[in-house]
């Protein structure tokens, strides 16, 4: 299953050096319905802010929350990223994550290929 086929869009939107490294920034987009494939974890923890729609998370054992636009969380180092999805199957959802990264460090491992 390829992004295209889950209603997933990522967009590269920063990445600038810092002190710490870089600091990294993605934009995903998700179509009415749209969610991300599978599993995957931010080493260096994620700064999520829903810029539209709302976004149903789930972050290691607890229960999926829903965000809506102008809502933000911090997902912390190496959590489980266990859901991620549009919560409408009507209307898109936009959000933007933040990554502070050391060297070398990446800001997404899937726990799939």
């Amino acid at each position: 299953m390829t992004h295209a086929d889950t209603g997933e869009h990522v967009t590269p939107v920063l990445d600038h050096p810092s002190p710490a490294g870089r600091v990294n920034a993605v934009r995903v987009d998700y179509d009415p319905g749209g969610f991300t494939f599978g599993t995957h974890r931010h080493p260096a923890g994620a700064y999520v802010y829903v810029m539209e729609g709302s976004v149903e998370f789930g972050v290691d054992d607890g229960e999926p929350f829903l965000l809506k636009a102008g809502e933000s969380f911090f997902e912390p180092p190496g959590a489980l990223h266990s859901v991620s999805r549009n919560a409408s199957e009507t209307l898109p959802a936009s959000m933007i994550a933040f990554f502070v990264l050391a060297d070398g460090q990446d800001a997404t491992v899937y726990d799939h290929d």
